[in-house]
């Protein structure tokens, strides 16, 4: 009798354990904050975003994930009070990868909805430029607007970075296999330069001498504003390095389980999800 509740629990767990992992894909939008984006939030310049990612369920409400997303982020001083007369812009692709934690508030098994958050650690990668004329992409960081790799020791900027996605949002169990989730996510970066724009303008002739006429005109654009005023002098602010840029997703996702449970393996599946203790013999 022993040996067959053993096998029986074997089962469970066999069972159990192959049902633990969910497919997500995820639709919305996303945006930054920095030099040209003042705003936490704002629908006004948001861009579409998508991504993909996998869940491994460690109990009913622990998950480990992991993520891929991509989206588009943009600035333009022409939205800034503060800054019009800079007339920066730029745009970017961002690409992002991570892998992290999930906890559900409430037991999705028993309640149809609930809150829950996330914490991640994540790479990403991105590059910002502006378009030329004829549509062309100039990206920003060959340029070395703010005198990256020629003055006072300022460095180039790297394009991959680590970030620290966190988050939260409300999620709905449509079934035990299915849960659809409205999420909003923040990415806390170590970069000032998603929009290459962090500290003061350099010196425009040594500008001109190390990087060329072209990198001049990408970073100051006011001169070319009706009545706009001329290239600043050096080390006249640019941005403000003392707070980093940061990004951000926010969307609905769709969580669907990879195997979904025969008849049979819902009973076990359902047992497994009721207790996950040992019965105590009675005495």
């Amino acid at each position: 009798m022993r040996t067959i509740y053993v096998l029986l629990l074997l089962l469970n767990v066999s069972f159990a354990s192959a049902q633990n992992y969910f497919a997500t894909v995820f639709n919305g939008v996303s945006n930054y904050q920095g030099d040209l984006q003042d705003k936490l939030f704002t629908l006004a310049r948001t861009k579409p975003a998508w991504g993909i990612g996998f869940n491994y369920e460690l109990n009913d409400r622990m998950l480990l994930t992991m993520d891929f997303v991509n989206g588009n982020i943009a600035g333009d001083d022409k939205f800034s009070v503060k800054n019009r007369s800079r007339n920066l812009s730029f745009q970017s692709n961002i690409t992002e990868f991570s892998l992290g934690f999930e906890y559900v508030l409430f037991d999705l098994y028993d309640y149809k909805v609930s809150p829950y958050f996330f914490a991640n650690l994540g790479v990403f990668r991105f590059s910002p430029y502006v378009l030329a004329s004829n549509g062309a992409k100039i990206f920003l960081s060959e340029y070395d607007t703010e005198g990256q790799g020629f003055y006072n020791n300022r460095k180039k900027y790297k394009l991959t970075q680590f970030c620290l996605p966190v988050g939260m949002g409300m999620q709905w169990a449509l079934s035990n296999n299915v849960r659809v989730a409205v999420l909003f996510g923040i990415r806390k970066t170590f970069t000032d330069y998603l929009d290459d724009v962090s500290k003061t303008y350099v010196d425009k002739n040594l500008l001109l001498q190390n990087r060329g006429q072209k990198a001049v005109d990408l970073a100051y654009r006011g001169n070319q504003l009706p009545n706009g005023l001329p290239y600043p002098a050096d080390g006249a602010i640019r941005g403000n390095p003392k707070n980093k840029d940061a990004y951000y997703f926010t969307g609905v996702s769709l969580r669907f389980r990879l195997k979904t449970p025969s008849r049979i393996e819902q009973t076990h599946f359902k047992i497994h999800k009721s207790s996950t203790a040992c019965p105590v013999n009675p005495l």
